[in-house]
């Protein structure tokens, strides 16, 4: 019998400080989805302008990308769930496609992998640090990524009981950890990615953003050797 399609499905957007490009955002949200946009902390007004374009905005106070994308989490309440970035560069169009692949039991957790649309938009220092992360998290899963982008689809339920702990920029990097060693399906699906609607990005934009996600990646890359070596150990 072919798995069950749900007629609604759910994006996770955490924003912080997106006012100028959340509009453009929620207004290329697909039909049978629905937005659920994590302030997490912003000062310009995003929640209240997300909240006008029909969106449903959870604050969360604890600042993290990690943080903002539980609570985005814990709120949804759709079968299938997906996440990114609420900046202008990824068309959340896009959405369907990827997150059919779970939805139709093809994969248990896919991630969009970034095709930049125009020169400069992925720097040369983020796409050296993407790289690295690859490799040491194909060294430690064995599974083969091209990149740990903003944009993924996975199962509610089953992504809550992965127990993710990173509150940081270690979230993505995690969930691809703990889905592997629970022996889930990784399946990557390329997808567009374009300019910002305002500013530079908060992580690839600058070099100190990169470097604060790595520094946080490897953190969790690192407690996962001491978790393995506790188990080697008994």
């Amino acid at each position: 019998m072919p798995s069950r399609v749900p007629r609604m499905r759910e994006v996770i957007i955490p924003v912080l400080d997106e006012a100028q490009a959340i509009p453009g955002v929620l207004a290329r949200i697909p039909d049978g989805f629905r937005a659920i946009v994590v302030d997490n902390g912003s000062t310009d007004g995003s929640g209240r302008i997300a909240r006008e374009h029909g969106a449903h905005v959870v604050h969360e106070p604890v600042k993290g990308f990690g943080a903002a994308c539980f609570a985005g989490l814990t709120a949804a309440t759709a079968e299938v769930v997906c996440f990114m970035d609420g900046d202008g560069s990824l068309d959340p169009r896009e959405l369907v496609a990827l997150s059919d692949e779970v939805a139709k039991g093809r994969a248990d957790l896919v991630l969009g992998t970034r095709k930049p649309t125009a020169r400069g938009v992925w720097p040369p220092h983020a796409r050296l640090a993407n790289r690295v992360l690859g490799l040491e998290l194909r060294r430690r899963s064995g599974i083969r990524t091209t990149d740990l982008g903003p944009m993924r689809a996975a199962r509610r339920t089953e992504l809550l009981a992965l127990g993710i702990t990173d509150r940081r920029f270690g979230w993505p990097l995690e969930m691809v950890l703990r889905a592997a060693a629970a022996g889930w399906r990784v399946e990557e699906r390329p997808v567009s990615y374009g300019p910002r609607d305002g500013g530079k990005s908060k992580v690839t934009g600058t070099v100190g953003g990169t470097a604060k996600a790595v520094r946080d990646m490897l953190k969790v890359l690192a407690e996962v050797d001491a978790r393995v070596a506790r188990e080697a150990n008994g």
